[in-house]
């Protein structure tokens, strides 16, 4: 929840939404099949904070979205792929546009991924999968997404990559960032093995929100964003000036802020596109620093 004082709100640069290149749907709310101890949303079995999204929702936002110039539709949670409906979801939104799944790759049941690759294959539009490995061994990986998690996803990844699929590879950068390179080798070895030889790869910086407090504290009282730092800044470097989230409860400035108040800015996306976003949360500070942290941009890709 947000811990964020009204005079810093009252100064806080707020930013327009330029255009809506993106559309999110928090599709499993936040519920999801693990529990991650660096979930900046404390995604869980048991949080049921924010519930499923239902087919009507997505498909009222979906009917909006084509007028409003989406180019390009994501679906996160939580784990996305514990909703039924998000086949049917992905059929739909495939009609439209491209289609990317944030997931924790351990549900690809074989008739899972068999499903992914014939909506694909009907779709003149590419549906990307994106999935989240947190280090290069059992070790890493476990201590943070629980026991027998490395394994799973890696198998998981080795059948969408043998159905046709190139998926994003994503990992939180430990640290300074100062391995980075190291890592990125560490992990084209390890996605080698189950016949990804040129992953896509993904590194994201570390948000001290939800589960991660416990583990690297909070935010810093002088790490937030101010009217001086944003001049001369690219806008676009912001998620928020770019795109919206949709949940069960209303529109949300983007997937990072999910449990603050302050993020949600209406019940329709036709109105919450009409507003802009203040960036009160200290958060937006980390999305100043690094940018593209939510969209498909990859770093270290093939090799």
């Amino acid at each position: 929840m947000s811990c964020t004082t009204s005079t810093e709100a009252a100064s806080a640069p707020a930013v327009p939404l330029t255009a809506l290149d993106q559309l999110w749907f928090q599709v499993s709310g936040t519920v999801c099949n693990l529990r991650c101890r660096h979930c900046f949303i404390s995604c869980a079995p048991d949080n049921h904070a924010f519930w499923f999204m239902d087919r009507v929702q997505v498909s009222a936002a979906l009917a909006e979205s084509t007028a409003l110039g989406v180019k390009e539709y994501y679906f996160t949670g939580g784990e996305p792929f514990m909703q039924p409906a998000l086949p049917a979801m992905l059929a739909e939104t495939l009609a439209l546009g491209p289609a990317t799944v944030l997931t924790n790759g351990t549900l690809f049941t074989p008739r899972r991924v068999a499903e992914l690759a014939r909506l694909a294959a009907a779709s003149m539009y590419s549906l990307e999968l994106r999935v989240s490995l947190d280090g290069v061994t059992v070790e890493a990986n476990d201590a943070i997404r629980g026991p027998g998690t490395f394994a799973r996803a890696l198998d998981g990844i080795g059948r969408v990559v043998a159905a046709g699929f190139l998926p994003i590879i994503t990992t939180v950068l430990p640290g300074d960032g100062s391995e980075a390179e190291v890592l990125l080798q560490d992990f084209r070895a390890v996605l080698g093995r189950v016949g990804y030889t040129r992953p896509r790869l993904k590194l994201l910086p570390t948000l001290r929100l939800g589960a991660e407090v416990a583990r690297s504290g909070r935010y810093a009282p002088d790490e937030r964003v101010t009217h001086e730092m944003l001049h001369g800044y690219d806008l676009d470097r912001l998620l928020c000036t770019r795109a919206r989230l949709v949940t069960a409860r209303g529109v949300y400035a983007c997937p990072i802020l999910l449990d603050h108040p302050s993020a949600r800015l209406a019940d329709a996306l036709g109105e919450a596109t009409r507003l802009s976003v203040t960036l009160r949360e200290q958060a937006c500070y980390t999305c100043w620093q690094e940018g593209a942290i939510c969209a498909n941009a990859t770093a270290g890709a093939g090799a």
